[in-house]
Parts: structure tokens; sequence; C-alpha cells
């Protein structure tokens, strides 16, 4: 490969595409290498009777999000069901009054977040009230949120976030309308960097298929993938993996399960395993209307699950749902999908 690019972009996730999107609408010459077969990134969706989202699910801040106007562009359907958690639920696991009481809770926790902006930064979980019976659930929503316990979140960063409340999904899948969006961008696949020579006048970019030269490169691989020098720079950019690794990614997985006499239950609702307990998951019953479980692992609870084996994610829903349902619960059960994106080389996390 001996053709010098203007911008290599590696990496064909959503920011991949959007840098290679935004080039070639300014004529620039552009190519994307991405590790995978296909492009999207950790925006994954797979065909199993219904499009399934292994990765982003749904559009957060849907209002301003500018994927919004991309998936009607395309044509796709927007369902603006509101999200289960922000209205009551099955009583299940938790009864109504007590619902009301957590959301309170949980309103206060942001609270006391946003206002403690201006004091020094620490662990988001010096926040939360001693003693208080729902810091247990607390702390489980930001291992879904956050990838992790609120211990090791930072109290900034997460009052940084975002959030306008507006919640909607892509029916035919946030995955497959990523994808789509940079269909028409020039895209090497199956093509993973081991090194990024930048001593000189071009920069080098050494691939199992060849090296490819570029003017600039515009690097949107994940922190961890830096952090573990899978790519590696020549000369060495030691300050940068440093930086990387002060970025550790969280963790949050996803088992999809069938479910048989989907009918019994209200479309798109949520129960968690275990409300008192950090290490739970938390499943969305009948998403979209459809005969399926989505469970959502986070934390510390998904990392120990991906160490012991895809199995490990069965076992442990069948037993939460077993305890909510009942014992013969799980015989209504099939696994259909689940991510493990800590064991994913291409993204780790």
């Amino acid at each position: 490969m001996t053709d010098t690019v203007d911008v290599l972009i590696i990496g064909g996730g959503a920011a991949g595409i959007g840098a290679g999107l935004r080039l070639a609408s300014a004529g620039v010459d552009c190519l994307i290498v991405e590790a995978r077969s296909r492009l999207g990134g950790r925006g994954w969706t797979i065909e199993d009777d219904h499009s399934l989202d292994m990765g982003c699910g749904w559009l957060h801040s849907a209002d301003e999000n500018p994927w919004t106007d991309i998936a009607a562009a395309q044509g796709r359907t927007i369902d603006r069901t509101p999200p289960p958690w922000t209205r009551p639920s099955t009583t299940i696991d938790i009864p109504l009054e007590e619902q009301a009481d957590f959301s309170r809770e949980m309103n206060d926790f942001y609270d006391r977040l946003h206002a403690a902006k201006s004091e020094p930064d620490r662990p988001a979980s010096s926040l939360l009230k001693p003693g208080n019976r729902w810091n247990t659930l607390i702390n489980a929503i930001s291992t879904y949120i956050n990838g992790t316990e609120l211990d090791r979140v930072s109290m900034h960063d997460f009052a940084l976030y975002h959030d306008t409340e507006v919640n909607w999904r892509v029916k035919e899948g946030y995955g497959a309308m990523i994808a789509a969006s940079g269909s028409g961008l020039r895209t090497l696949f199956d093509c993973p960097i081991s090194l990024i020579d930048h001593s000189g006048q071009h920069i080098a970019v050494h691939t199992p298929q060849g090296i490819l030269t570029a003017r600039t490169v515009i690097l949107t691989v994940s922190s961890a993938i830096l952090a573990q020098e899978h790519v590696r720079f020549s000369p060495a950019l030691p300050d940068k993996v440093a930086a990387a690794a002060g970025l550790p990614l969280g963790l949050a997985n996803k088992l999809f399960l069938s479910l048989e006499g989907a009918e019994e239950f209200e479309s798109d609702s949520r129960v968690f395993g275990h409300a008192r307990e950090v290490g739970t998951a938390a499943y969305h019953i009948r998403p979209f209307g459809r005969p399926l479980i989505e469970a959502y692992f986070g934390g510390g609870l998904a990392d120990d699950l991906e160490r012991e084996g895809g199995r490990a994610f069965v076992d442990f829903a069948e037993y939460e749902l077993n305890g909510l349902l009942g014992s013969s619960f799980s015989q209504r059960l099939r696994p259909v999908r689940l991510s493990q994106w800590r064991k994913d080389e291409f993204a780790l996390g």
C-alpha cells in the first residue's frame, strides 16, 4: 500500500464515522481503518428474530441527540415509549410506595452531586447518605450508567453528564443505524493497527494488510486499547499512554433471554434481581413488547461473570429471576445473545 491519504481514521465506531462524514463533506481524502469486519464499534445490532442492540440501545437526550435526526433520515422507527426507569414499574421486586421513596432518594443524590460541583473532586460515593436503605441500589444503578461503582467514579465527571431526560429507541437497532450512516465511507475492514510511526514526513501505520501512510491520523480507539499498548507509537508517547491509563473503562454487558408466556408481563417493565445488593442485574421485561428479557449487568458483577465465562451470566440471571418469580421460572427462559465487552479484544470494556 503506497498511496498516501490526507487523513487516516483509526476506528469505525461512532466517533470514526462522525469524523469520516465531516471530512468527506468537506472534500477531504480520508480512509477509515477498522479492526472488525463491521462498522459501529460498541454500537452493534444483531438480527436474531428481532433487532438486538448488544451495546448502546437508547437515544439519551433524544430531543438534542444528533442521532435522532439521522435515524429519521434513514427512515427508521423511533420508539418514544418512556423508559422503565422513568415511571412506576412492576411491583414484583419493590412495592409502589417504596419505588416512590427510592425515586426521591435517587433525585436527592443527583441534587447533592450537582450542588458539589464547586467542591474539590472526590469519589461520588462520598455523596451517599450514611445508612440510607437505598444506597446499594443507587450504587447498582451507577454500575449500569457508569460501568462501575460510585467509589470509582469522579464526582465532577459524573456531574458534567448532560441529560434532558428524554430517552427514545430505534426499533431496527441503534447499532444498525450507526453502521448504516458510515456505509458510504471508504473503509478497510479486518485491519487492526499495531504501530503508528510518526517519525517521518508522513505517518506510517502498520497493519496485517501492509503499511498505510497518511498526512494526518485521527485515532478513535478506546482508552483501554491505548493504555494496554495494543497500539504502539514510534517515537513513544508515554504521556498519552499514561493519560489513557488514567481513564479506565467500566463495563456493562447485556444478556437477551427469550421468554415463554411473555404476555403475562407488562410491556417495557423492569425489575432488579436484588434491590438490596450492589452486585445485581436489571431486567427489562418485554422491550418493544417482544417476548424477551434484556438482562443488564454492570461494574464488578459484570467483570466477575466475564471471568467465570458466558454461562455464568445465564446462571446468575436464572438464579435472580427464580428468586423473584418462582423456582421454576427459568424453565420459561432460553439464552439468545450475550455481550462480553471486556473480553472483546477491540474494546476491552
